[in-house]
């Protein structure tokens, strides 16, 4: 019997295949890329089309040395690295450093680790796609004709340290962009009225004044509303149109890369880059016990929503068992994605229906079963029932004036009885039923709410609505959206400060000079359609090297202009009060990765640094010391006595000087994505436990977030990270109590 040596990209991938093929197979993982551009110099020939110097990655020359013994000992080598360009490139690679001809049946492709899938594949081997490998190789020159000529024009006019990269520097300008949209918003008044009705024998409802004369009503201000509300003195009200409907609510497509990060961030906190590690475990396969190592879900990168006949009819038939014939819809759910996708691979889902995935749990890590729940709920859902949603709308007149309420039901639930989609707003969706009447059915006004509002500036960007833009924009592909939010953030171009990013004023710097300078390299129109020849090169519509030499002679062009135009630009340190203990010079402020922090401007002399305390002018409640801004190790921000380590009260809530009407502690804002803010007492002790306000009737009730941080015996602290502080990959030095050091986002 011939012998077959295959090799994937990972050990926990070749352990997972390995139960499925026979003893005539050896498989072996390449621990990803072997080969690559040094880091060490550009590595392209510009003059001889763009051909570039690919060496043996450092550290790797053992695993080189073990595929060579190993190719000897076999008949042939098939090479199963992940189906995209990535792992086809990852696949050519190999066959150069091992000697193996490229158009040979050598390479195997799966979308999911199963029996089924992995024996299929061996027995369809086909040559290394030249076509994806040159898509692969053209992002790879031009990514390095970017970073390595505009990388060191910002050390040299800016600081050192900096890069630019052609995908990373649009997303930072789309960071910046709405960071400006925000400080140029203009905040624009409006008021609304709200009614609380009642008719005899009937619970009261809510609605709120909608139309005057029949036209769409705008109350721009305070006077305005109290015309409207002496207009009404008096006023009867009157039921004049109800209307009902029955409506059908569909169920979310499978998830494709980018709608996975997405959800993460939405329902589980994940960060694209947690989200895509997890996922990727979930792929090469987890040991199930007695079954072994098997993969869970299909091939994570994808941006495709469709679906195969066999996990469909796998679906379609577990539901019809589990929940009935009523949730099954008479044909089977194909979603089509929008725009234009890479359809080499299906969405990704459960590799079984069956691995429900409380029947997993016990082999899986928390994070894992939270994401392998909802890949596994939301294809499920995607095959189900549609959901009936009874609405009612009820106008109320009252003279020229007319109010609207609105209400649905669930009327059936269909796939919602698994999975329901997550808002970026945070909003709920929630059943309000309306009482039973009757056009011309007079009612009563109990109560008439005015309340002021303020327009609000658009949001910042979240992992979840940065991942969706980039998407929509046609920036970047699946594989890299993680990449690229991490990359952004290390950086120090960004900072995550409650889920939200903040561009930092170097980020504003860079982005300014890429905008007079490289317009081009910082458009996104332009990066698009960069992304979409990089897709026709892929097809084999296009000349890899013909794409490169396109953009490269216009932008050294630019580059040369740039170097002669741009003077230095000096990043200015704020100086602080504070002064340096060691040579008594003001401390400066910097900005590390994780935030400000002091440090001494006689550097490299004097290399003290100390964390900045940001003051928020509220007294400790512990103490005679005031609450300030600190951040943990990994950024995050809380608030802790200024002196600490004699007092350790710390809490993740912004404190405030309001005082708890039950106890006298100090109470702390709430701030819950997609609800007003709410004011709880911080006082794990205080009967209110944690109630907003004085009057119990007119408060919300709410946990207090505070509990284990405010314990003021926090028993460990981490060390101060003080050394080398002047260092680009250092963080601020920063003082944690052990009660804030718990898991990160």
């Amino acid at each position: 019997m011939s012998k077959t040596l295959v090799i994937v990209e990972s050990p926990a991938k070749a352990k997972s295949i390995s139960k499925y093929l026979g003893r005539n197979f050896t498989v072996k993982a390449s621990m990803g890329h072997l080969r690559d551009l040094p880091k060490s110099q550009f590595a392209v020939d510009v003059e001889n089309n763009f051909t570039p110097k690919y060496i043996a990655i450092r550290g790797k020359g053992d695993i080189i040395k073990d595929l060579r013994s190993s190719v000897k000992k076999v008949d042939r080598v098939l090479l199963a690295s992940d189906p995209d360009r990535e792992g086809e490139a990852i696949a050519w690679h190999l066959t150069k450093l091992l000697d193996i001809d490229e158009h040979t049946p050598c390479r195997i492709e799966f979308n999911e680790i199963t029996k089924n899938a992995i024996q299929q594949a061996v027995k369809h081997p086909r040559p290394i796609d030249i076509d994806r490998v040159n898509a692969q190789q053209a992002r790879r020159i031009l990514d390095r004709l970017v970073g390595y000529n505009l990388s060191p024009l910002l050390w040299r006019k800016i600081k050192k340290g900096l890069s630019a990269g052609r995908v990373q520097s649009v997303a930072v300008r789309l960071i910046c962009d709405r960071e400006e949209e925000i400080q140029a918003f203009i905040p624009e008044e409006y008021w609304t009225l709200t009614a609380k009705f009642v008719k005899a024998g009937k619970s009261p409802f809510e609605a709120k004044l909608n139309k005057y004369q029949n036209k769409k009503i705008e109350i721009a201000n305070k006077e305005s509303m109290e015309r409207i509300l002496a207009d009404l003195q008096g006023a009867s009200y009157q039921v004049t149109n109800i209307t009902r409907k029955e409506k059908l609510r569909n169920p979310a497509a499978p998830f494709t890369t980018s709608s996975l990060q997405q959800e993460a961030s939405r329902k589980l906190n994940f960060t694209s880059r947690k989200t895509m590690v997890v996922a990727q475990q979930l792929y090469e396969g987890i040991e199930l016990g007695k079954q072994g190592p098997m993969g869970l879900v299909t091939y994570i990168r994808t941006d495709s929503t469709r679906v195969s006949e066999t996990a469909v009819e796998e679906a379609r038939g577990f539901i019809l068992e589990r929940f009935g014939p009523a949730y099954l819809p008479k044909e089977p759910r194909q979603t089509v994605a929008k725009g234009k996708v890479q359809d080499a691979h299906e969405a990704i889902r459960p590799t079984s229906v069956s691995l429900e995935p409380e029947s997993v749990k016990q082999y899986l890590t928390n994070d894992q079963y939270k994401l392998y729940k909802l890949i596994w709920a939301r294809f499920v859902a995607s095959q189900m029932a549609s959901a009936i949603i009874d609405t009612t709308s009820i106008d109320i007149a009252a003279g020229d004036y007319s109010f609207r309420a609105s209400g649905s039901i669930v009327k059936f639930p269909g796939f919602m009885q698994v999975y329901i989609e997550g808002n970026d707003d945070g909003s709920k969706d929630e059943e309000k039923l309306l009482p039973e009447m009757n056009e011309g059915d007079k009612l009563e006004a109990k109560s008439l709410t005015p309340k002021q509002h303020f327009t609000q500036p658009p949001p910042r960007y979240t992992d979840a609505t940065l991942v969706k833009t980039l998407e929509e924009k046609g920036i970047g592909r699946p594989s890299t959206y993680a990449p690229i939010v991490e990359t952004i953030q290390k950086r120090g171009y960004v900072v995550r400060e409650n889920k939200q990013f903040y561009p930092t004023e170097l980020g504003m710097i860079v982005v300014e000079m890429l905008k007079n300078h490289f317009p081009d390299i910082i458009n996104v129109e332009f990066t698009a359609d960069m992304e979409e020849k990089l897709d026709q090169i892929a097809e084999g519509d296009q000349e890899w090297s013909e794409v490169l030499r396109e953009f490269y002679l216009p932008f050294k062009e630019t580059l040369e202009k740039a170097e002669e135009v741009i003077g230095k630009v000096k990043v200015a340190d704020e100086v602080s009060e504070e002064i340096c203990e060691q040579c008594g010079k003001n401390m400066v402020i910097k900005l590390g990765r994780f935030g400000k922090f002091l440090a001494c401007p006689g550097f490299p002399e004097c290399r003290n640094t100390k964390p900045l305390l940001e003051p928020t002018g509220v007294a400790c409640p512990k103490c005679d010391g005031e609450m300030v801004i600190r951040r943990s190790k990994k950024g995050r921000k809380f608030y802790g006595c200024s002196k600490y380590p004699e007092c350790q009260f710390v809490t993740w809530d912004a404190p405030t000087n309001e005082k708890c009407p039950h106890c006298g502690f100090m109470m702390v804002e709430k701030n819950s994505r997609g609800k007003e803010k709410q004011l709880l007492c911080a006082n794990e002790e205080c009967p209110s436990k944690g109630m907003a306000g004085a009057d119990d009737t007119d408060t919300k009730q709410g946990k207090s977030t505070t509990k284990a941080a405010t314990k003021t015996a926090a028993k460990k602290t981490t060390k101060t990270a003080a050394k080398g502080a002047h260092s680009k990959e250092t963080p601020p030095t920063t003082i944690v109590a052990k009660a804030a050091n718990r898991q990160e986002e």
